[in-house]
């Protein structure tokens, strides 16, 4: 599309300017249309002296850096992948029985995650996310208010979340974790008494099944002393924008991770997080906790 424009812009050298207005007149409604080009303009602003996509830069220097970082990534890809899974002997990989995602010691390790709350439909809690005393832990907080926003929509409000970021690889193409060889998931927090929900995030193939979500419960004690929270993988119940499903399956151990607050009580609420990482407990042999149905 850009280059079209650019064809536009350069017609009148070539052709004069009665040929400039008749292709402007052919493609002007494409342009309109697209992102690099738009005829709108909020009252009270000023007209644009350029066009959007002319703002842009076009850097081959930059094109060049980033396609061979790029490229240097999907080499040590590849040379993990040919090593064995997660870049280790295959034989350390079935031997593993405990195995650290996410350690928090470094502003690095708290932008790997990302915070929300009901602000985005019109709610009033509040959540930050920053490095606890001596940068040893994550310590989320904020307030929760269930105030439901007078949107004429919204029924209920009050909750604030924390959510890993989805990992990516080589040329932005998206990672899955490979959680196979565990069957519990280990924690080790220090709340206020406070209950949350850990929720693994599906990334599904259709639009219907984007809302669906794998959690359970996890009830901190309060008071000055950390506690180890261990959770099989077992015990995760699927839900849909809130409501448990009756058609129940174990979950998919590839996704991201996240905490939700939302007991409906208002008031300041935290959670410090010193790392999260699996555990493959052998004396567990649950596979599923819940009845499964079969379809007819």
């Amino acid at each position: 599309m850009a280059l079209t424009v650019m064809l536009l812009n350069g017609a009148s050298f070539h052709g004069g300017c009665c040929r400039h207005k008749a292709l402007f007149s052919l493609l002007g409604p494409l342009l309109s249309n697209s992102k690099f080009y738009s005829s709108y303009r909020r009252p009270g602003a000023e007209p644009e002296k350029k066009l959007s996509w002319q703002n842009a830069d076009f850097s081959f220097k930059k094109a060049i850096d980033h396609l061979k970082t790029q490229l240097s990534l999907l080499k040590k890809e590849t040379q993990d992948y040919l090593l064995g899974p997660g870049g280790r002997p295959l034989s350390q990989h079935l031997l593993e029985q405990t195995k650290v995602l996410w350690q928090f010691r470094s502003q690095e390790d708290l932008n790997k995650w990302v915070i929300s709350s009901d602000v985005e439909i019109g709610g009033k809690s509040e959540v930050y996310l920053k490095l606890g005393r001596n940068n040893q832990a994550a310590l989320l907080y904020g307030t929760l208010n269930t105030e439901v926003p007078r949107d004429g929509e919204s029924k209920y409000s009050g909750y604030c979340s924390m959510r890993s970021r989805p990992p990516l690889g080589s040329f932005n193409r998206k990672k899955y974790y490979d959680w196979s060889n565990f069957n519990s998931l280990y924690l080790r927090v220090r709340g206020d008494g406070r209950p949350w929900m850990v929720n693994i995030y599906t990334d599904p193939y259709f639009s219907h099944q984007k809302d669906d979500l794998y959690s359970y419960f996890m009830f901190t004690r309060g008071g000055p002393y950390w506690e180890e929270i261990k959770i099989p993988f077992s015990k995760f119940f699927l839900s849909s924008r809130g409501r448990v499903q009756d058609n129940q399956h174990p979950v998919w151990l590839d996704k991201t991770l996240g905490f939700t607050i939302g007991d409906k009580v208002d008031g300041p609420f935290q959670l410090e997080i010193d790392f999260i990482g699996l555990l493959n407990d052998r004396a567990h042999r649950e596979e599923f906790a819940y009845e499964t149905y079969d379809k007819n």
